[in-house]
């Protein structure tokens, strides 16, 4: 919990018996002007039973700060403790946050084959944004699920491509955009690593393809769009 926080818990206490102590003092005022020692006696009753819940709030506030300040400082220490431990794997070594003897929160994998991994991680697993770099150039950029990369993410290939789009189960799925070496590109839908649907290629002179692919090859009609407004059709 957040200083604020506690200093609000302190405000509400000391609200509280603020009010409460100006009611005994009209009381007490009151008490002056009172001839009937009976109604006097009844009041002086109310006046103790109010003091005690004063003295019951200031016990309450004391207590609530003393175990915020505890908790606080059990995180601040769970915190320290989980911070840049090492711990060594067959696959290699890990720096970063343990929980239970997991790779849990923050960390970073150094392979044995010079892979390293660098982001977050849940039960042993990469889990969330993370970095990956392969010993060879390439890299990943994005989130990864259950140890595999999943949701949006960017693959930069040792040859020079580079794909840009979602991800599911370590594959490209979905929409995605593959920048080639040469400055093309494609735009379009993606299954199970493989361009599958409706997309469109977009050549470095200009001119573009647009048309439908099945198991990343393309299919059936396709539309050649020149840069000049040539068009031509195509049938694969």
């Amino acid at each position: 919990m957040e200083p604020n926080s506690v200093n609000a818990d302190e405000k509400i206490f000391e609200d509280c018996n603020n009010k409460l102590q100006g009611i005994i003092t009209d009381l007490q005022q009151a008490i002056k002007n009172i001839k009937d020692d009976l109604l006097i006696k009844n009041i002086n009753e109310i006046i103790t039973k109010i003091n005690n819940i004063i003295k019951e709030n200031q016990e309450n506030n004391e207590s609530i700060v003393k175990k915020i300040s505890s908790l606080k400082e059990q995180i601040n220490q769970e915190t320290l403790n989980n911070n840049n431990k090492e711990k060594k794997y067959v696959a290699g070594r890990y720096v970063g946050q343990i929980l239970n003897g997991n790779r849990e929160g923050k960390g970073i994998f150094y392979y044995n084959n010079g892979d390293i991994y660098e982001g977050n991680y849940k039960n042993n697993k990469k889990e969330g944004k993370g970095f990956y770099f392969w010993n060879d150039g390439g890299r990943y950029e994005g989130h990864w699920k259950n140890d595999k990369k999943e949701g949006k993410g960017i693959m930069y290939y040792k040859n020079g491509r580079k794909f840009e789009g979602i991800w599911k189960n370590d594959k490209k799925e979905g929409k995605g955009v593959l920048y080639y070496n040469n400055d093309d590109r494609f735009e379009g839908i993606w299954k199970d690593d493989k361009k599958e649907g409706r997309g469109i290629l977009y050549y470095n002179n200009g001119d573009k393809k647009m048309g439908e692919y099945e198991k990343d090859k393309p299919i059936g009609n396709h539309v050649m769009i020149y840069k000049n407004g040539k068009i031509k059709n195509l049938n694969y």
